[in-house]
């Protein structure tokens, strides 16, 4: 007896058939257009809604990566996005596949990540119908609108060119945020061979009012004690950054989004020490602070969570976001614009203008600050810092994917990354856990030629733990570094410190390097800075991922600190 064949969906699956030699499909037309926008790269699962989005990938130029979670697809996109300042695309199944790459869409749209997703949606006669069709959600596209640029259902396949122009000019233009595109299981197989003629179209970002920049020259000229605080939506401006700092002789404070514009060791470098008191007493004594790509939010400039970051001076903000220019300090100029044009805008206004650099400002005023912030960390801060830079002394050219995890939080304030692209981690914004493998190994892929390492912690790295299968198969020899505090460690801290009894902090601890193995990685472990170095330069030339645990009482112990 021959078995049934089972569509999940019975009045769905066989839609439209297709056969050799007919037209190309909505689907195949997708893949074909994703590679005139230059994609190399789609993350994602395969499922029963999504097969047709799969016709022309295999014979495409473009590479299929499969996470074990949707999450994990998501984040992926992310850590290539953030390394390359391209969208990272994944392509997700109806439902549940969506409802799993929710978080990682919100930490892209808090960190401002371009990142594309695309998925299936039920049939058009049947959306919204509430009959319990499989993956069936009331409005997928309601659900996540709040989550992207936009959310938009394709319901006719002729506008797909028109919807994709729209998606990458939000990349391309704007403020860079997760778009999503869902396209009913119909529209996926309708005929649709013309949209591949369909040309890639491009969008240029706004460049600023020359007037407007004119007069924020003007002010930063008359300025005695000129700041800088620069933000992720400036990863791109280093160069007129740095001759602008050079030129005003300000100090300069970056978020971590930002680390790397200023090279490390610049004399006007404040690094991303904007909660710490000696820095917030800078900035008000700024008598003109230029803010630029920031969105001067509290995961930046009040981590410590009192309130205690204030601008006193005269405040230029110049953003590609018209609206975030108003949200959390007002500023007396505000101007919209790409943070690059507009800098060398600056540069340029300023002509010869040359600062007189005086005792108590600029690179003084820096080396002072930085000395009182340096002496003011304690043991186990010093003994996390000598971890971080273990790692880019042994590993030149690093790219340092954190998770929400100690040594994470200690290198936001410590760590001065040697180039933009280089440090970045889920601490900021949305500040899940998980986050920094799938990501890292989203960055490793994007980066093949340079060392990656995920900074972990051991709770987070149980989120995605199964995503070192994914490194594997994939071929993305990352580096996992996994910080083991035997639980929640920063959570425990938080709870004692408030006089509550820890709950719920200590989970279950798994063997890690055991898992590493039968996962197929490399595992090792490493107790001081002299073994992780080693450890690393073996990791760098190894073609599998490495998981090197560090037990923190071992690191504290051998460093001569005390949790």
């Amino acid at each position: 007896m021959t078995s049934p064949t089972f569509y999940p969906c019975q009045d769905e699956a066989p839609v439209r058939r297709h056969t050799p030699g007919a037209a190309p499909t909505c689907g195949e037309s997708l893949v074909t257009l994703l590679e005139r926008y230059g994609v190399d790269y789609v993350f994602g699962i395969p499922g029963v809604h999504t097969i047709e989005l799969y016709r022309g990938l295999a014979a495409s130029s473009i590479r299929h990566v499969t996470p074990r979670h949707e999450q994990g697809a998501g984040f992926m996109a992310d850590g290539y996005a953030r390394v390359t300042g391209k969208p990272g695309v994944c392509f997700i199944i109806t439902g549940p596949g969506m409802t799993n790459i929710a978080t990682a869409m919100a930490q892209a749209y808090a960190d401002s990540i371009p990142m594309l997703v695309i998925s299936s949606v039920n049939a058009r006669r049947e959306l919204g119908s509430g009959d319990g069709r499989l993956h069936e959600l009331p409005s997928q596209r309601e659900l996540f609108a709040g989550l992207t640029a936009f959310s938009h259902t394709l319901l006719d396949a002729a506008d797909l060119p028109q919807v994709l122009a729209r998606a990458f000019a939000v990349f391309g233009s704007a403020r860079p945020r997760p778009v999503h595109i869902e396209i009913p299981l119909d529209v996926i197989v309708s005929p649709a061979g013309a949209l591949a003629n369909a040309p890639a179209a491009a969008a240029t970002r706004p460049a600023p009012d020359a007037e407007a920049i004119a007069a924020a020259a003007g002010r930063l000229a008359g300025a005695k004690r000129p700041l800088i605080l620069a933000g992720g939506g400036a990863v791109d401006a280093g160069e007129p950054l740095r001759a602008l700092a050079e030129r005003l002789q300000a100090p300069v404070a970056l978020t971590i989004n930002a680390k790397g514009l200023l090279p490390c060791g610049h004399p006007l470098l404040l690094g991303s020490t904007q909660s710490l008191p000696q820095t917030r007493e800078l900035v008000r004594d700024a008598d003109v602070v230029l803010a630029i790509g920031t969105e001067l939010g509290e995961t930046d400039y009040d981590t410590v969570f009192d309130g205690g970051f204030a601008i006193e001076g005269h405040l230029i903000r110049i953003d590609i976001d018209a609206g975030q220019l108003m949200r959390n300090f007002r500023p007396d100029k505000a101007i919209v614009g790409d943070a690059k044009a507009a800098l060398t805008g600056l540069v340029r206004a300023l002509g010869s203008h040359s600062a007189v650099e005086s005792a108590v400002w600029g690179a003084a005023r820096v080396a002072d600050v930085r000395a009182k912030i340096d002496a003011d960390y304690d043991a186990p801060s010093r003994a996390q810092a000598a971890l971080i830079e273990t790692l880019t002394t042994a590993l030149p050219g690093v790219i340092i994917v954190g998770d929400s995890t100690s040594p994470t939080y200690v290198g936001n304030l410590t760590h001065d990354a040697a180039a933009p692209r280089s440090w970045f981690n889920s601490s900021t914004g949305y500040g899940t856990l998980g986050y920094g493998l799938p990501a890292a190994i989203g960055a490793k892929l994007a980066a093949p030629h340079r060392p990656v390492v995920c900074l972990i912690g051991d709770g987070g790295l149980q989120f995605t733990l199964p995503e070192l299968a994914s490194a594997v198969e994939a071929g993305a020899p990352v580096i996992v570094v996994v910080w083991n505090n035997s639980g929640y460690g920063e959570i425990r801290k938080y709870m004692v410190a408030r006089g509550i009894t820890p709950v719920g902090v200590d989970p279950y601890t798994p063997d890690f390097i055991t898992l590493a193995r039968g996962f197929g990685c490399v595992a090792r472990t490493a107790d001081d800075p002299a073994a992780l170095a080693a450890t690393l330069n073996e990791a760098a030339v190894a073609s599998l991922p490495t998981v090197i645990e560090i037990r923190e009482a071992d690191w504290f112990a051998k460093m001569g600190a005390r949790a």
